[in-house]
């Protein structure tokens, strides 16, 4: 009796969370996987950035949200794939549709940049979206937010060209994921992040802008990465904010893993 009494308060508590108006535009702003400000919940939820903050501590409360701290800076972001299945069934019962929050980042800062040594923008999401589906990276239990190689990584990432022993020579931090600026959602960081970009550089898959963080994907750069990861890049039809976006390839069919669009994973999370 006392445990069905417990049960009971635990649903009315989380119900009570989620069916605040403003908490419930919250949460189905963060179900495209990215992190985002108080501030900018705060516009989502159209309240003061202080009421934002309070209704943020209240789904932090009930395990709904979490914090990460970058700099001066506080993202928050959905507890995990439980929270997300929660707001995603609540979601497909009301039959409401998400809609897309659009970014302000300039189109060819958002496809491909860098971010120090390594790379950053939605190539680099996928890439590491692609290293996570394909068993290449997992984390490791000792470190906060950090990857280790698996078996199939070293392979893999050998025969890409990298020198895995001379990366693991610094003393840095290996790998471990990177909260990405514009797409909110993490990439590669570390002495490995360094090491692939290095490699695109090498094999010209890339090219740096003379005056920006900017990189460009070359004509040989689409062609390795749909015949390697699967990724074909796509321009949207002509529209105010359209950006380059990462499809599924032909190439897929022979062995390469679909990197999709949504998060399929709750990647850790570490500063920009």
């Amino acid at each position: 009796m006392l445990v069905a009494s417990s049960a009971k308060r635990s649903v009315s508590s989380l119900a009570a969370a989620i069916g605040e108006p403003a908490r419930a535009h919250i949460l189905v702003c963060l179900m495209d996987g990215r992190a985002r400000t108080s501030t900018e919940l705060a516009i989502v939820a159209d309240v003061s950035p202080s009421t934002a903050s309070a209704h943020l501590a209240r789904l932090k409360e009930q395990n709904l949200v979490a914090v990460m701290a970058s700099g001066k800076h506080r993202y928050y972001r959905l507890q995990g794939p439980s929270a997300a299945a929660v707001i995603e069934a609540l979601t497909v019962f009301a039959g409401e549709r998400q809609e897309d929050v659009p970014s302000r980042v300039p189109d060819r800062l958002r496809t491909a940049r860098s971010c120090y040594d390594h790379m950053a923008g939605r190539l680099a999401v996928a890439l590491h979206d692609h290293f996570i589906d394909r068993a290449w990276l997992k984390a490791d239990e000792s470190k906060k937010d950090a990857y280790e190689l698996t078996d199939l990584g070293n392979k893999a990432l050998t025969e890409l060209g990298l020198d895995i022993d001379c990366t693991r020579a610094p003393r840095r931090r290996f790998a471990y994921a990177c909260l990405d600026w514009s797409e909110r959602r993490p990439h590669l960081g570390g002495a490995l992040g360094a090491a692939v970009l290095d490699v695109a550089f090498r094999r010209k898959w890339l090219l740096r802008d003379l005056d920006s963080r900017a990189l460009s994907i070359t004509a040989a750069g689409r062609r390795e990465l749909i015949a390697r990861f699967g990724l074909c890049v796509e321009r949207t039809p002509a529209r105010t904010g359209s950006h380059p976006e990462f499809r599924p390839s032909v190439a897929a069919a022979s062995g390469a893993t679909l990197v999709r669009d949504q998060p399929t994973h709750d990647a850790p999370f570490a500063g920009i």
